[in-house]
C-alpha cells in the first residue's frame, strides 16, 4: 500500500502543475467591452461592460489581455453585466475590448498549504491512510440495522471512514441529513463539505428542517457558511450567517446592504453614460464596503466557534481558518466524486470520522492539465482512487460501501434508461413513484408524457464554435428549449431548468432568459446551466439540449468521450418530473459509435416512442412569446415590416453559392436608404445594392436588423439541412443578436 506522504507529495506536484497550467493558459474566458479608467493611484483601476453575466469572486487574481498587453490584476466588483479591476499596468483611458481570463489557482495554491499541514501531522496522516486504504475490517453490528439511516449512523459510529453510494434519486440527502441530526442530538461537531454551494445549500436546508421540525433547533447551533443566502436556505429560520448578522448586528447589516445598493445604482449609471464623479464615487463605496465586510466576518468568527453544525465547500474550508483550524466529530462530504482526491483526504484530516457521499456514475472532477498526475488524481474520483468501486464490477460492495438502492425522484419513463444501462439494475424505483409525479407529467409541455425526445433534424445546421472558448453553441435549439421553458410556465410549472454540456449555450441562455424573462425569473425557480453544474440539483421539469448539429464534422467529446456516460447520466436524472431531450438524431445516430450512452440514449426513447419530429412543432407550441415568434418561412410580411421600419443596419447571411430570390431583392430595395445594408457571404450578390461585403463563410442564413431583431431560417433559399415544414423564428433581444453578429464576424 502506498505511503500516505507519498500520496501527499504526489497532490502537492499534481496541484502544482494544474495551477502552471491555469497560470499558462488560462480557461475561462471573458470578452469585455467599453473599458474606462477609474483610478490610477498606486494602481490602475478600471470599469468594463460584458455582453454576458460575469460570476468572479471578489478578490481573485485576473489575467487581462489587451492586443499584446498581458497584465495581472485584482477584481474589485463583479456582478450581473459589469467588472471592475484593479491592473498593476495601464492599459489606457478608453479600452474597447478586452479579454479577461479568471481560473481560481489561488484556492489550489491555499490547497497546497494546507496539505503541507496534514503532512507535519501524525494524527492526520493516519486520517488520510484510513480513507485512502479501507481495508480494515467493518465494525458495526449489521444485526442491529433497522433502516438506511440506521445503518449510516452505526457504520460512522464504529467506523473510521463509511462511503455511501447514492445514485440519483435514492434519498441520499435525506439520509445524511438525518445521520447529521443524529450527531448533532448526540452533542457531536459536525462539519458538512461539497464540491459545489447548491449542494450544500440543499443538505443544510435540510438538516435544519428535520431538527427544527423534532423542536431542537436552536438559534446559531446550524450555520451555512459562506456564498450567497440561497433560495433554499433562505426559508430556514436564520441558518445562513447573513441571517444571524442581520438578527444580531442589525446596523452592520444595514450599512452593508446600503452600500450595495448605491453601488449597484452607480455601476448602472456608469454602464449608460460614463462620468468622472460617479467613478470616484463607486471607489469610494467599494473602500467603505470593505471595511463593513471586515467587521462582520470577526462576528461571523465568533458564531462559528460556538456553532455544532456547520456547512461550506471544500474550497471555503481550505481558505478559511474558521473552518481548517477546528477539530470535528464527523466530516461529511457530500458530491464527493466530482471533488479532487486531495480536497477529500484534506477534509479527512479535519475530522475523527467520516462520511464520503456520492456516485461514482456521476460526473468525475474536472482539471485542464494533461499533466500526468493531475489525470491521477485531479481527474478522478475518492471511490475510485480508494478502491472501494473495484468490487461492483463483480456484483459486490466493499464492505465500507453503502448502496442506496431505491430512486423516489424520476418518473419510471424516464429512470428506465439509467437503471438498466447506468447501474446494471441494482437499483431500482419506489413502487409509487409515477403516482407520486403524475400531476407534473399530466401538465403541458406534452401532457400525460414524461420523457420526450423533441427531434431537430431537417431544421438547418446551426452548430457553431464560439471562437474564443471552442465551446459549441446552437442559437437554433436554444430558441426551440427557450420556447419549451416559456411553455411549461405557461402551464404553470414553477421549477424548470435548462442543462447543456457546454458552457456556451449554457451561458446564451441565461443571457437570454436575463433579457425575455426577467419578471417570471423573480416569480420561478428557472435555472440554466452546464450539466457540470446542474449536478446535485433537480427541478420538476428538465429540458437537456444536447446542441450538436451539422455543420460539425464530429459529435464533441463531451457527448462521446470517456466520461460521456457519466455525463449523460446526469443530465437524465435531474428532472421530478418531465426530461425533455432536445436533440438532433439524423446527426447524433451518424456521428456517435453505438457502443456509447448518447447513442443507446436516442435509440431507447426511439424504442419507446418518446419522440417529437420537427413536423409536430405546431402542435406543441400553444403560447407564442411577444419577443419569439415562429412561423412558416414562405410568409415574408413580418420579416418585410422589420426591413421597413429599419433605422441603422440590416445584415443579411447567406450561406456559400446561395443567390437572394427576386422577391428578397424587391424586399430590401423598399429599404430607408439611410438604412445601411451588410451582406455576409463568400460570394458577390447579383442584382442589389449593398453598403457592405463581408466575405465570410455562413453555414445558415439569417436576418439582422439594427442589431436588435435577429431572424433564423430566413431567407429561405440559403437554408441547409432543412425539410418541410419549412419554419423561421423572429427574436427580439439586443443580447442575443450580437453575440450571434460576433460569431459570424
Amino acid at each position: 500500500m502506498t505511503n500516505t506522504l507519498t500520496y501527499i507529495k504526489a497532490w502537492q506536484k499534481a496541484l502544482q502543475a494544474e495551477i502552471i497550467h491555469l497560470k499558462k493558459y488560462g480557461s475561462n474566458k471573458f470578452p469585455v467591452k467599453n473599458g474606462h479608467l477609474l483610478n490610477q493611484k498606486d494602481s490602475y483601476t478600471y470599469y468594463f461592460d460584458s455582453v454576458q453575466t460575469m460570476r468572479i469572486p471578489i478578490g481573485s487574481i485576473v489575467r487581462v489581455e489587451w492586443g499584446q498587453t498581458k497584465t495581472e490584476g485584482r477584481v474589485l466588483s463583479s456582478e450581473g453585466q459589469s467588472i471592475i479591476v484593479k491592473l498593476e499596468q495601464s492599459i489606457g483611458a478608453l479600452v474597447s475590448e478586452v479579454t479577461i481570463w479568471h481560473d481560481p489557482w489561488e484556492l489550489l495554491d491555499q490547497l497546497i498549504q494546507r496539505l503541507e499541514e496534514v503532512r507535519k501531522s501524525k494524527r492526520k496522516r493516519g486520517r488520510v491512510k484510513k480513507l485512502m486504504d479501507p481495508s480494515m475490517p467493518a465494525q458495526h453490528p449489521a444485526d442491529l440495522i433497522k433502516s438506511n439511516v440506521h445503518e449510516v449512523v452505526l457504520r460512522s459510529k464504529y467506523n473510521p471512514i463509511t462511503f455511501v453510494w447514492g445514485p440519483p434519486g435514492t434519498g441520499k440527502t435525506y439520509t445524511l441529513a438525518r445521520v447529521a441530526a443524529n450527531k448533532y442530538f448526540k452533542e457531536k461537531k459536525v462539519l458538512v463539505l461539497a464540491h459545489s454551494n447548491q449542494a450544500v445549500d440543499v443538505l443544510m436546508a435540510e438538516i435544519s428542517s428535520f431538527v427544527e421540525k423534532k423542536g431542537r433547533l436552536k438559534d446559531g447551533d446550524i450555520i451555512r457558511y459562506g456564498s450567497q443566502l440561497s433560495e433554499a436556505v433562505e426559508r430556514h429560520r436564520l441558518l445562513h450567517m447573513s441571517q444571524l448578522i442581520i438578527k444580531q448586528h442589525p446596523q452592520m447589516a444595514e450599512e452593508k446592504a446600503r452600500l450595495l445598493e448605491e453601488r449597484q445604482m452607480l455601476k448602472k449609471d456608469l454602464s449608460s453614460s460614463f462620468s468622472q464623479n460617479d467613478s470616484e464615487q463607486l471607489l469610494q463605496i467599494e473602500t467603505k464596503l470593505a471595511t463593513v465586510l471586515e467587521k462582520i466576518h470577526q462576528k461571523e468568527i465568533q458564531f462559528l466557534k460556538e456553532a455544532d453544525i456547520i456547512g461550506t465547500t471544500l474550497a471555503k474550508a481550505a481558505v478559511d481558518t474558521a473552518i481548517y483550524e477546528k477539530e470535528f466529530d464527523i466530516v461529511m462530504v457530500d458530491e464527493a466524486s466530482m471533488a479532487y482526491v486531495p480536497q477529500v483526504a484534506f477534509a479527512a484530516a479535519l475530522g475523527k470520522r467520516m462520511i464520503v457521499c456520492g456516485d461514482f456514475k456521476q460526473l468525475p472532477p474536472i482539471a485542464a492539465s494533461n499533466h500526468e498526475l493531475v489525470n491521477e488524481w485531479l481527474k478522478e474520483d475518492i471511490f475510485h482512487k480508494s478502491g472501494v468501486t473495484e468490487s461492483v464490477r463483480y456484483g459486490r460492495l466493499h464492505p465500507h460501501l453503502f448502496l442506496l438502492k431505491e430512486q423516489r425522484r424520476m418518473h419510471p419513463a424516464v429512470s428506465s434508461f439509467t437503471n438498466k444501462y447506468i447501474y446494471q439494475s441494482l437499483v431500482g424505483d419506489y413502487k409509487g413513484v409515477a403516482e407520486l409525479r403524475n400531476k407534473l407529467v399530466m401538465k403541458h409541455p406534452f401532457p400525460n408524457r414524461a420523457s420526450i425526445l423533441l427531434d431537430t433534424s431537417g431544421t438547418g445546421a446551426y452548430c457553431l464554435t464560439e471562437s474564443s472558448t471552442r465551446s459549441r453553441f446552437n442559437p437554433w435549439q436554444l430558441l426551440l428549449s427557450f420556447q419549451l421553458i416559456h411553455e411549461a410556465f405557461q402551464a404553470g410549472h414553477r421549477s424548470i431548468g435548462y442543462t447543456t454540456p457546454y458552457r456556451a449555450q449554457a451561458r446564451l441562455m441565461e443571457t437570454l432568459l436575463e433579457d425575455l424573462y426577467e419578471t417570471q425569473l423573480k416569480e420561478a425557480d428557472i435555472a440554466a446551466a452546464t450539466i457540470h453544474r446542474f449536478q446535485g440539483s433537480e427541478r420538476d421539469v428538465m429540458i437537456f439540449d444536447s446542441v450538436d448539429s451539422y455543420p460539425q464534422e464530429r459529435a464533441g467529446m463531451l457527448l462521446i468521450g470517456k466520461e460521456s456516460e457519466r455525463l449523460i447520466n446526469v443530465a437524465i436524472t435531474r428532472t421530478k418530473g418531465k426530461l425533455i431531450h432536445v436533440s438532433n438524431r439524423d446527426f447524433l445516430q451518424k456521428k456517435v459509435y453505438p457502443s456509447r450512452t448518447l447513442y443507446k440514449y436516442l435509440n431507447h426513447q426511439v424504442e419507446l416512442k418518446q419522440m417529437v419530429h420537427p413536423y409536430e412543432i405546431g402542435t406543441w407550441i400553444k403560447h407564442q412569446h411577444p419577443r419569439l415568434i415562429w412561423m412558416h418561412a414562405k410568409k415574408l410580411a413580418g420579416v418585410m415590416k422589420d426591413i421597413r421600419y429599419a433605422r441603422k443596419s440590416i445584415v443579411i447571411a447567406m450561406p456559400n453559392d446561395k443567390e437572394l430570390s427576386e422577391e428578397w431583392k424587391q424586399i430590401l430595395a423598399k429599404r430607408s436608404h439611410a438604412v445601411e445594408v451588410i451582406y455576409i457571404s463568400e460570394y458577390v450578390p447579383n442584382g442589389i445594392f449593398v453598403n457592405r461585403l463581408m466575405n465570410e463563410s455562413v453555414p445558415f442564413p439569417f436576418v439582422c436588423v439594427d442589431q436588435q431583431i435577429l431572424w433564423l431560417g430566413l431567407p429561405l433559399e440559403g437554408a441547409k439541412q432543412v425539410k418541410p415544414p419549412y419554419v423561421t423564428v423572429r427574436l427580439d433581444s439586443q443580447a442575443v443578436s450580437e453575440y450571434v453578429l460576433s460569431q459570424i464576424t
